[in-house]
């Protein structure tokens, strides 16, 4: 075998499963797309002691770190794909370059699809957002939209008046009945049912059907989420339907239900952050340590 370890993907997930990995003393290939889900966002939040910093900035430094480590090699490219071979996995790395390793870690998270509403993706990362504890306090408790994608949109709507006065956006997607109504008014939030058109302005003001605008700090959403590797399932990895899209399905110790093979960050969670990745990609690399130790091949 080429490697103890090949992990797909190099985000905070990758670089922390790699760095207990590379700790142990094993042999480990990072092969990575350069794709990090959080590339449009300024700053990071929520993550101890990298609070409010470059996200970029983040995963370079930690990159440099875990370069330091002699058993350590990187791949820029995309993992094409693998197969269970005696002993162990090759993996496809495109233009006939193969790598052989004894386990596998997979890492490469999730892509986000947006609703299709003109001027949302221009700003999402700058003013349109997913998740609250990431970026809700930097608006300064001010004018927060929520635009639904489905009923599961109810929760942004009931989460945000703690950052802000909030307005829920149906959109026509779904018709809150009167219990949601109900927990919604006493959370403070507007219910707004007419169409959006268009998102526009120097934040996120949306602009309805009938020509009303309404002015806003930030707008959040929920965008569907599709793997960044699809080839997880010819493994032998089951998967979960999460809210807004499906995800590897783990056991505590992030082992995957193929043998083998172990997965961590967003692409084996419903939802997730920089810090939860972080502590998915640790648990992931001493699992899959032990697994070298202890089981067999």
């Amino acid at each position: 075998m080429n490697f103890d370890v090949v992990i797909v993907g190099g985000s905070y997930a990758g670089i922390s499963a790699g760095l207990q990995l590379a700790r142990a003393r094993r042999k480990v290939l990072v092969v990575d797309a350069g794709e990090r889900r959080n590339r449009f966002a300024a700053q990071s939040h929520g993550f101890l002691g990298q609070d409010g910093r470059e996200p970029g900035a983040i995963a370079a430094e930690a990159r440099v770190q875990l370069e330091c480590y002699p058993s350590v090699a990187w791949v820029e490219g995309r993992a094409e794909g693998a197969r269970r071979i005696e002993g162990g996995f090759t993996v496809d790395l495109g233009n006939g370059r193969v790598k052989t390793a004894r386990r596998l870690v997979l890492a490469a998270g999730v892509s986000d699809s947006l609703p299709d509403i003109p001027g949302l993706r221009e700003r999402w990362g700058r003013s349109v957002f997913h998740c609250p504890y990431c970026h809700g306090y930097e608006l300064e408790q001010g004018r927060i939209g929520v635009l639904a994608v489905s009923e599961h949109s109810i929760h942004h709507g009931l989460m945000l008046p703690d950052w802000g006065t909030t307005t829920l956006f149906t959109n026509g997607v779904f018709v809150p009945d009167a219990e949601q109504l109900r927990q919604l008014a006493v959370r403070g939030t507007t219910v707004e049912p007419a169409l959006v058109r268009e998102i526009r302005g120097e934040r996120a003001d949306v602009v309805l059907e009938d020509g009303r605008v309404v002015a806003l700090d930030g707008l959040f959403t929920m965008p569907r989420t599709s793997l960044q590797i699809p080839w997880v399932e010819q493994l032998g990895c089951e998967l979960d339907a999460g809210p807004m899209g499906a995800f590897i399905r783990t056991d505590a110790m992030k082992q995957t239900t193929a043998r083998g093979v172990f997965a961590c960050g967003d692409i084996a969670r419903a939802a997730g952050s920089v810090a939860l990745s972080v502590g998915d990609g640790a648990m992931a690399g001493a699992a899959t340590h032990r697994s070298l130790m202890f089981e067999a091949d």
